[in-house]
């Protein structure tokens, strides 16, 4: 099968202005350039309540990039996913998983896919050699290949002294390691990787980090989903907000930060506040907001270095006692809330299908 092969291509996403709102397409890619295309996919569960689990969303995916599917619960990124890795057929629209359309040619979907899911399936009472055994015969890996393989990967992950451990006996972070290579074993062109560091120490998280860029070097393409928008800035090449089934934005993690219009953010802890600070704090002309939230005063402004000599003074006219003070950038998190409203650990309702309390 020919890697550099893909059908059409579809512009890219950046900021969206606002739910289910889509930029003008600008125009072809060079045709090796995606690996997944989704085309106006939406998915429908009737019951007692219809529900819209994906409403009409459209992007693409880059050949060998690390790519994060970031949302809260009940965003729609668990249906996507189901939906390309064939688990699922779209109520409309189409998917395609390199050359081929994953309604009408789930096998070899499958063949090329590797899939890590959030909760762990490796048999505890088997050991880390046996588990990937099982698992590369399962998937048709090459028994004159399977022993060399088996051994890149517990080397990759670490594990060569554990070989022939029962896998009861390792750690969560072992455990995760061995899961996620067990899904490369038969040398996927795409892996998708649900939450793969969730409960996991922060050593752990790091190890894992790290396993997943030597696994993106052998021009793997990863699909990540996660609630850690630290692991999605330092792992992903280019990010994708969802909520309510809607694509909200999509672009590289730097840009989605520079497409924040609320410039630098200050934080000030305040006793004895004074609401009749806040009309004279907002008229500064650098000052594009001003709230208090849990007893401190949040302002967003342009150049806020420049800008808080002047909110001290006029603390200082109303006797507000002023306890800490911070100025930064925006982040992740505060693009996150801005475009949807939500901060990403907020639960939202579940989606159809999905376990309750799980993301």
């Amino acid at each position: 099968m020919d890697r550099n092969n893909s059908q059409g291509n579809m512009g890219s996403f950046s900021l969206l202005s606002g739910p289910g709102h889509r930029e003008a397409d600008p125009g072809p890619a060079r045709e090796s350039d995606d690996i997944i295309r989704i085309e106006h996919v939406s998915k429908i569960f009737k019951g007692k309540k219809t529900v819209s689990a994906v409403d009409d969303v459209s992007f693409t995916v880059k050949r060998g990039e690390i790519f994060g599917l970031l949302g809260p619960n009940g965003a729609g990124k668990s249906t996507l996913i189901r939906i390309l890795t064939t688990l699922m057929k779209p109520t409309s629209g189409s998917a395609w998983i390199d050359t081929f359309e994953v309604t009408k040619d789930d096998e070899k979907v499958r063949s090329i896919i590797g899939v890590c899911p959030q909760n762990s399936t490796l048999d505890v009472e088997l050991t880390a050699y046996d588990n990937l055994s099982f698992y590369g015969k399962l998937v048709n890996v090459d028994d004159d290949h399977l022993e060399a393989r088996i051994w890149d990967l517990l080397k990759m992950s670490g594990l060569s002294d554990r070989a022939y451990s029962k896998v009861g006996t390792f750690s969560g972070g072992m455990k995760r390691k061995l899961e996620i290579v067990r899904a490369f074993i038969h040398h996927p062109l795409i892996l998708f990787l649900d939450e793969p560091t969730i409960g996991l120490d922060p050593e752990s998280r790091r190890e894992v980090w790290s396993q997943i860029s030597v696994l993106n070097t052998e021009k793997t393409t990863i699909i990540l989903t996660t609630h850690y928008m630290d692991e999605a800035e330092k792992l992903c090449q280019r990010i994708a907000f969802m909520n309510q089934g809607r694509l909200m934005a999509l672009d590289t993690p730097d840009n989605l930060k520079r497409s924040m219009t609320v410039g630098e953010l200050i934080e000030i802890g305040v006793e004895n506040f004074n609401d009749a600070v806040l009309p004279m704090i907002r008229s500064h002309a650098l000052v594009i907001s001003a709230v208090l939230k849990d007893g401190k005063l949040q302002i967003s402004a342009n150049n806020g270095s420049s800008l808080l000599p002047a909110v001290i003074a006029d603390f200082e006219r109303f006797g507000i006692t002023i306890t800490t003070i911070s100025i930064r950038s925006p982040s992740l998190e505060d693009v996150f809330l801005s475009v949807t409203g939500k901060n990403l650990d907020q639960t939202g309702m579940e989606e159809p299908g999905r376990p309750p309390g799980r993301r």
